[in-house]
């Protein structure tokens, strides 16, 4: 992972770690309350129906007072007018009123009536629960709740129910009325329901606020960091430019001071020495004199190779077609291979700085065919194309090694690749059915004109 990777890193995953762990933290705060609210709701619910069913007792016992307290112990008279009162006292379908003595006997039951008269002391709901036993318990206890499952009349269906029981002590007697609570369940269910939606609805919108919020922040730290690299390859550009121009004067200064200089004087020397060895007295100092002409020529034609390949005086004199020609000529001479060139739909309007690069190119390349091709033939087009100067080194060596990638190339190659991006253009290097071949293209921006347009 590389550096500006490392730093996107740092600054985007804090923001996506908070962002998720804000999220979860609201979601599961949120189920917490939903749970926390479904079971005050339901617990609401159950004490509504406990206050309701224990009102309609205190119905039910008003409106048998006045029976019961002048009755006696055993007036079956009053017995059946209150049993008669109580199975009139029904409320909605499944409201009703039920009475049994403490032996379980079923005295009342106006929904039910196969249970009247019959004992059903050891009767089990579902969950296992004796039911009259429990109710009779409750209600000799003073009264009371028990929740238990029993059959609902109106469907028929075994449904969860809340009674409310009290003892009548003259008689022996349990009186008391129940609701059922599928309801409840009902209700909550729909709270439930309508919870979890408003909790999706929550997550939604911090998602979106969330992601919005960290694809700003990730785009933000993306195009600083690409405009920190656009900027950092820019300064680098125009470093490397700067080495290059550098590079360059100093090429044409001390080719200059070569050719004007050192070389100017050398050949003075070697006038004053032939001249005295056209006054030598004697053969022997006259061939030492000769030989030692021969020596100064010698270093007189290297001096000023050297002054060429530091600054052809030829690309600025004749144009860029020319100085590859005579480079071409003289490497095909020195190294003895093949050579074909094509430069016939060149037009040379290339810009000094951009014309110098072309021709670094090309020496560049030649010094690496020379190298490492190990080539017998060579072929160097350089043509025009639209505005866009374009050129092609091409040769039949030992191509690319297997494995080549462009982390693998040279100083050299480097090189070629640094000059021809100064002018937005394209170095392609790639491998033939035998040997290299290197592709250099040119923008329309490299051409003279523009190049004086952008100085102006």
């Amino acid at each position: 992972m590389t550096f500006r990777s490392k730093i996107l890193v740092l600054a985007v995953g804090p923001l996506i770690v908070v962002t998720l762990a804000v999220t979860m933290l609201l979601t599961w705060q949120s189920a917490k309350l939903a749970r926390s609210n479904s079971a005050a709701f339901e617990e609401a619910m159950l004490r509504s129906k406990e206050g309701e069913i224990a009102n309609l007792v205190s119905v039910a016992m008003s409106s048998i007072q006045s029976v019961y307290e002048g009755a006696g112990v055993d007036d079956a008279a009053a017995k059946e007018r209150v049993a008669a009162i109580l199975n009139s006292l029904d409320y909605g379908k499944d409201g009703y009123f039920f009475v049994y003595d403490y032996a379980g006997n079923n005295v009342v039951h106006p929904r039910q009536a196969f249970r009247n008269g019959r004992n059903w002391m050891t009767l089990v709901d579902p969950d296992g629960d004796r039911v009259i036993r429990e109710l009779i318990a409750a209600a000799r206890s003073g009264g009371g709740y028990h929740r238990y499952k029993w059959q609902k009349p109106s469907t028929e269906a075994v449904a969860d129910k809340i009674s409310y029981v009290v003892a009548l002590p003259k008689w022996g007697w349990v009186l008391g009325t129940g609701a059922y609570l599928d309801d409840v369940a009902v209700q909550t269910s729909a709270a439930n329901a309508a919870l979890r939606e408003r909790t999706r609805q929550s997550f939604i919108i911090v998602a979106l606020f969330a992601v919005p919020a960290v694809v700003i922040v990730f785009s933000t730290c993306l195009y600083l960091t690409l405009d920190e690299r656009r900027m950092a390859d820019g300064a680098l550009k125009q470093l490397t430019q700067r080495v290059i121009d550098t590079q360059e004067s100093e090429r044409t200064r001390l080719a200059r001071e070569l050719h004007d200089g050192i070389s100017q004087d050398m050949l003075g020397v070697r006038f004053a020495m032939e001249l005295a060895g056209r006054h030598a007295e004697t053969t022997e100092l006259k061939e030492a004199i000769d030989e030692s002409v021969k020596g100064l020529n010698a270093t007189i034609r290297e001096i000023r190779e050297i002054s060429h390949d530091l600054r052809p005086r030829v690309l600025d004199d004749m144009g860029l077609a020319a100085a590859i020609k005579n480079l071409a000529e003289k490497f095909s001479l020195r190294t003895g291979l093949a050579l074909t060139m094509d430069m016939e739909t060149f037009v040379d309007d290339l810009s000094p700085d951009a014309r110098t690069a072309l021709f670094r190119v090309t020496q560049e390349a030649l010094n690496n065919v020379e190298r490492h091709s190990k080539a017998t033939a060579l072929e160097i087009r350089l043509w025009s194309e639209n505005g866009r100067a374009r050129m092609q080194i091409a040769d039949n060596g030992l191509g690319l090694p297997s494995g080549f990638i462009r982390q693998n190339e040279g100083l050299g190659l480097q090189n070629i690749r640094e000059r021809v991006a100064h002018f937005g253009g394209i170095v392609i290097i790639g491998g033939t059915e035998k040997g290299t071949r290197l592709q250099v293209m040119l923008p329309r921006s490299a051409a003279l004109a523009d190049a004086a347009t952008k100085a102006a």
